[in-house]
């Protein structure tokens, strides 16, 4: 489907009405300043490109998303997000083979996180390293399931690499399948985790699970807005309407919820943008009616799996703030676009290879 740009669009309201208000983490700004410090050691990109990758401010999403954590386990959050971030940029664009010999280097590093990397290894290696000093002040249970969630998002990678190799569209059911594995959620999940060992009675129970899923789409559909910020390769798999801007104009073949509905539906973007709007009203309503339903497993566990349930629920509210105050899609534009909700359809490009800069309306 071909777009005009210059159109102007509204980006849906879906998260005004969400009980969980925006909170950050009071060690916000010193451990950022660690993490990003050591992440900059590595040389991973270009002096410009590293200022692009900080810009975004993953640290700060790290932040809004893990209030309570101590300063040590909101370092590890952070770490853990520039490995998301630097993961994606270096297999954005990567064959599925290149892809999955990436990701079996990261896993054979938070596995054995002591272990010397090669010297020829690419910096993925290195960085997933970050999980040595995590490991310090991480739960037993909430150290297997960083290795084992991180290892499935990675493989999902992998998966949308294929679909990327061969210009495979998805419905709108299978892609929400992959997509709630790429998105990401379920390591960051596991990172509420690190203070507190978590019962698989909680872990597993059909209410959690569900609750998980209901949170993870509507971030998914969150992340579905209309604009991008200038861009170093890719940096990061993103949030679908945040990303469909930054697709769209660039010619890439779409990771994207929009595109999927607009083939399956036959509708054009407006159109997508209301079915979207409205899927995430009803997931909403359906997460606040599980909410309700949350079983007693006694005391002791339901003080853990309060604490574990509402950094889930807080999880929508912090990456929707993200969206704006970050300027990874609006760039210094995100607060006044938070208001007026409007954006402006960027225009085509036919190379990937330059920096894609943000176009929004002011």
């Amino acid at each position: 489907m071909v777009l005009e740009s210059g159109v102007v669009f509204r980006i849906p309201e879906t998260t005004t009405s969400w009980p969980w208000p925006r909170k950050i983490n009071p060690h916000y700004e010193e451990v950022k300043a660690e993490s990003e410090a050591w992440f900059r050691s590595f040389e991973a990109f270009t002096p410009e490109a590293q200022r692009a990758f900080d810009l975004c401010d993953y640290s700060l999403l790290a932040s809004l998303s893990h209030t309570t954590a101590t300063k040590e386990q909101l370092r590890t959050a952070c770490d853990l997000m520039n490995l998301f971030f630097i993961f994606d940029e270096y297999t954005d664009n990567e064959t599925p083979d290149v892809v999955r010999q990436y990701a079996e280097i990261v896993k054979d590093a938070l596995r054995d996180p002591f272990k010397p990397r090669p010297d020829n290894e690419v910096v993925l290696g290195a960085v997933a390293q970050f999980w040595a000093l995590g490991i310090k002040t991480s739960s037993i249970t909430s150290q297997k399931r960083v290795v084992e969630t991180f290892g499935r998002y990675m493989d999902s990678v992998v998966s949308q690499s294929e679909d990327r190799q061969q210009c495979y569209s998805r419905n709108v059911e299978d892609y929400l399948k992959i997509r709630r594995l790429t998105i990401g959620t379920d390591p960051s999940y596991a990172m509420l985790e690190l203070g507190y060992d978590l019962p698989n009675e909680v872990f597993y129970h059909p209410t959690v699970v569900n609750l998980r899923r209901l949170a993870c789409e509507m971030i998914m559909l969150d992340n579905v807005r209309p604009s991008a910020v200038s861009r170093v390769g890719t940096l990061n798999s993103p949030p679908d309407l945040a990303s469909y801007n930054k697709e769209q104009a660039s010619e890439e073949f779409p990771h994207n919820i929009l595109v999927c509905v607009m083939n399956e539906r036959k509708v054009d973007l407006a159109s997508a943008l209301l079915w979207v709007e409205d899927f995430h009203h009803s997931i909403s309503a359906k997460f606040l009616r599980l909410w309700e339903e949350i079983p007693t497993w006694g005391p002791g566990i339901d003080d853990i799996a309060s604490l574990y349930l509402e950094g889930i629920a807080n999880s929508v509210r912090s990456n929707d703030c993200w969206n704006f105050e970050s300027v990874r899609y609006f760039g210094a534009n995100g607060k006044a676009i938070q208001q007026h909700r409007m954006v402006t359809l960027m225009p085509k490009r036919l190379t990937m290879d330059q920096p894609l800069l943000i176009h929004a309306q002011q």
